[in-house]
């Protein structure tokens, strides 16, 4: 499909945002796009930082409530513990898509040894609706191979679409999250190769670019920048060209929640009152902190 055949109905880029290397956690640096000055949010996503790990670095021991965080790993490992028991690795392509709800504390270290790639993926925040706030914690966590892909042209075309969550030209992924959220990794094999992809109509949506370049409606934009998408009326998706090899992109949608949004640091609420009465929680231990106290992980101090 072309994309002058589509372009009437392809949302455009109303904002391009650089995603500039910030410190993280312990010794990390990231590049912020959601949640950074040039973009504070984005309904209903709170976060996105691509994370490209060195040793020394990593993410000890914190506390969630109230949103979901989802790891998706570029390339190498990346271990995890938490508060309620779980741990393991997640590897490149794998996927770890967490429901905090009411609270969960974990570690996320790297993993890093002779011959391996240093871990890099992408971190996504995802406020969750008012109702949900204070659900159980979940897990939905995916190596690759569980994850589907759509070959728009066929598995021998030039285009790959990973459905990490959502649709994409009849394939739909099996994660299944608290609120409507697509979340889409697509690999442009060769220059001028293109996808157009639907988006439901009145979502927020957005690119972030992570190699290679590409075009939307005629304009070309580089890898590391974040590209906010229109939502007119008449948009049925984006239609996306491939400005060079090896072109890839995640493009993030999301049905915005307009609901108040009172954040301090991984604590996300409605007000005010209910950020007071998280740290109180976390302070004393109760309503899904249980362990705020007496817990460590394993991997927290490596």
């Amino acid at each position: 499909m072309s994309e002058a055949s589509t372009s009437q109905n392809s949302r455009k880029v109303t904002k391009k945002i650089e995603a500039v290397e910030t410190p993280e956690g312990a010794g990390a640096t990231v590049r912020r796009s959601i949640g950074s000055g040039g973009l504070q949010r984005l309904d209903p996503f709170l976060m996105l930082d691509h994370f490209n790990l060195t040793p020394g670095s990593g993410f000890p021991d914190h506390p969630h409530r109230g949103q979901a965080t989802v790891t998706y790993m570029l390339e190498g490992s990346v271990q995890h513990e938490d508060s309620a028991g779980h741990k393991g690795t997640i590897g490149a392509g794998d996927l770890q898509w967490i429901i905090a709800g009411r609270g969960i504390i974990h570690a996320e270290m790297p993993v890093f040894g002779a011959g391996l790639p240093n871990p890099e993926g992408l971190q996504l925040w995802i406020d969750l609706p008012r109702q949900h706030k204070m659900t159980q914690p979940s897990y939905q966590e995916l190596t690759r191979d569980k994850i589907p892909s759509a070959f728009p042209e066929g598995r021998d075309g030039p285009s790959e679409i990973v459905v990490i969550s959502g649709k994409s030209h009849g394939v739909e992924s099996p994660v299944r999250h608290l609120g409507g959220c697509w979340y889409l990794d697509v690999k442009l094999k060769r220059k001028d190769a293109n996808i157009f992809q639907e988006i439901p109509k009145g979502w927020t949506a957005c690119i972030y670019t992570l190699s290679g370049s590409i075009q939307i409606k005629g304009e070309k934009f580089e890898k590391y920048y974040t590209l906010l998408l229109s939502s007119d009326n008449d948009s049925t998706g984006v239609s996306v060209t491939a400005a060079e090899d090896n072109s890839r992109f995640v493009l993030i949608a999301g049905e915005p929640l307009r609901q108040p949004v009172v954040q301090m640091g991984p604590f996300v609420m409605n007000s005010r009152e209910g950020i007071q009465q998280t740290i109180m929680d976390y302070q004393l231990g109760r309503n899904g902190f249980e362990k705020s106290r007496t817990w460590k992980s394993q991997i927290g101090g490596m």
